[in-house]
């Protein structure tokens, strides 16, 4: 029964904010807009289709805020209006009582607060869809007070995300059979992609760990700080880390003031995140400004703070590869190259002419370079790379759509710092590097390394198993002759049958003539 409240509520917003009207519109009969504006009493049908839908999520709930959230990265999918205004919903919802947080910790730790911590600020520091988060003091092993940041997991979120994805289906279920922009957008693909990312993050200790991988591979770059994690105090639904301390990054004028140089704050934005992407495949992939802080310690100064790990992209060698000879075909204006990746990567038809997918390359990509290299948004030629894929009957990988979304928030926020910042200068000599790193000595000396203790085991047996495999073919092939006989055998019996039959058939007709001949006579 309250399955079908939820559903006759989230009706109820749908029908305020005009969402059949947007619906009936994408099948561009206008009889069909002009009934679903008939009733318009209490409804919301002025403002852009964009702004409604975003207002709809708000209303429904902190859910399907996320739901917005991740509908907003799918660039490829979604119009630019409706996924611009997606991008403006806000982490920040009303906090849930801290009471209920402290109920939370200490069932997940069976201990009482004041044994966990020697303070705990009841005021809860930030507040997001799916936890938030509260400040606190703890001692030590060695006995020294920390600052600490807990984060707390809102209570009952399973059921209630297991009730609204089912809603979800069923709603996209009905988008998709309605009209054929409905089935152009895939929302049973996006929920689907919007399940896997709400489960992950439901599971706190999966964001400690993805902070802790970050943590290793930024640790010689020096231009990042991110959280160390108290293990002792990580579960599923609640995280213990670092109290991280800076300015958030969209203070501008307040970091100017401090004098960081914001300049090569953008620059090394820019490598930050290009060191993730490409050397180590594993990057943050929710780079908004209310997770991003600047340090102004004196011995951390000028340093990013990164927070909030729960989503985090991978990529492999491959996808590395291929991004990277993307950009570098791209920018050499090598149009028969990026289409040729498209099929060298499997993600268009093989019977595809790779002429008619470089003139589409070549259509997109063109205009770009009318301009200057610094006003060329890279995030932007990747998104309309993967329409013109889509053109082509390609479906693009979710961790490069991922990419894209980041990439474009990466450029979005250096270009905030810095209007002036080029962003392909910054990129493009680590891209270079990069592939020189690939096929060069270094490259083979590190394979060697990290393959030659297998090498190392194996080489001691190498002896023993050749001879195996000798004998074994040894005794194949003597297998093969002695089935190769036995078959020349069998052969030789049918000839000889076939021989005997027909010499023994030709003396039957002889002897027949002589019988018959005898009587004449």
């Amino acid at each position: 029964m309250t399955r079908y409240f939820r559903a006759v509520s989230i009706l109820w917003v749908i029908l305020r904010y005009g969402l059949d009207e947007l619906v009936l519109t994408s099948f561009n009969r206008p009889v069909l807009s002009r009934l679903a504006r008939i009733v318009s009493f209490g409804r919301r049908l002025d403002a852009p289709r964009g702004q409604r839908l975003r207002e709809a999520l708000q209303a429904l709930g902190p859910i399907f805020v996320k739901f917005g959230q991740v509908l907003s990265t799918r660039r490829d999918l979604m119009p630019t209006d409706i996924a611009d205004e997606l991008a403006k919903l806000q982490d920040r919802v009303p906090p849930f009582p801290s009471v209920v947080a402290i109920a939370t910790i200490e069932r997940a730790f069976r201990r009482p607060l004041g044994e966990l911590f020697e303070t705990f600020e009841h005021e809860p520091v930030a507040s997001a869809s799916i936890a938030q988060v509260h400040f606190a003091t703890l001692r030590d092993r060695s006995g020294q007070v920390r600052e600490v940041a807990v984060k707390v997991l809102r209570p009952g979120m399973l059921p209630v995300i297991e009730k609204d994805l089912s809603l979800m289906r069923m709603m996209a279920g009905w988008v998709e059979s309605l009209s054929e922009d409905g089935r152009r957008l895939k929302p049973r693909e996006v929920v689907g992609e919007f399940d896997k990312y709400l489960h992950d993050e439901l599971d706190l200790v999966r964001e400690a760990a993805n902070a802790a991988q970050l943590r290793r591979n930024m640790l010689g770059l020096n231009l990042v700080l991110i959280p160390e994690m108290y293990w002792d105090l990580c579960q599923p639904e609640v995280i213990v880390m670092e109290r991280m301390n800076g300015v958030p990054i969209s203070q501008a004028e307040r970091l100017r003031a401090a004098g960081v140089d914001i300049p090569q704050l953008a620059r090394d934005g820019v490598t930050i995140f290009f060191t993730q992407v490409f050397r180590d495949g594993f990057f943050h992939a929710d780079m908004h400004p209310g997770n991003i802080l600047v340090s102004i310690e004196p011995g951390s100064f000028g340093r990013y703070i990164s927070l909030d790990f729960g989503i985090i992209g991978t990529l492999t060698e491959h996808d590395k590869e291929y991004l990277a000879q993307n950009f570098t075909a791209f920018f050499r204006r090598d149009y028969k190259r990026v289409a040729e990746l498209h099929l060298e990567s499997g993600w268009v038809p093989a019977d595809t002419r790779v002429d008619e997918l470089e003139g589409a390359i070549r259509t997109v990509c063109e205009p770009y370079f009318d301009r200057p290299l610094k006003e060329i948004s890279l995030g932007m030629v990747l998104m309309r790379l993967f329409q013109t894929s889509r053109r082509f009957h390609v479906e693009i990988q979710p961790q490069l759509v991922l990419l894209q979304k980041t990439l474009l928030n990466i450029e979005g926020l250096g270009r905030d710092l810095d209007p002036e910042l080029d962003l392909w200068a910054t990129a493009k000599p680590f891209l270079e590097r990069w592939m020189v790193d690939q096929v060069g000595p270094q490259k083979l000396l590190e394979e060697l390394r990290d393959q030659g203790p297998r090498y190392a085991k194996l080489l001691p047996e190498l002896p023993r198993l050749l001879h195996q495999y000798l004998q074994q073919r040894q005794g194949d092939t003597r297998r093969e002759l002695q089935e190769l006989m036995a078959e020349q055998r069998r052969t030789n019996r049918l000839l000889q049958g076939l021989i005997y039959g027909g010499i023994g058939f030709a003396l039957g007709l002889v002897v027949m003539q002589v019988v018959v001949r005898v009587r004449l006579f």
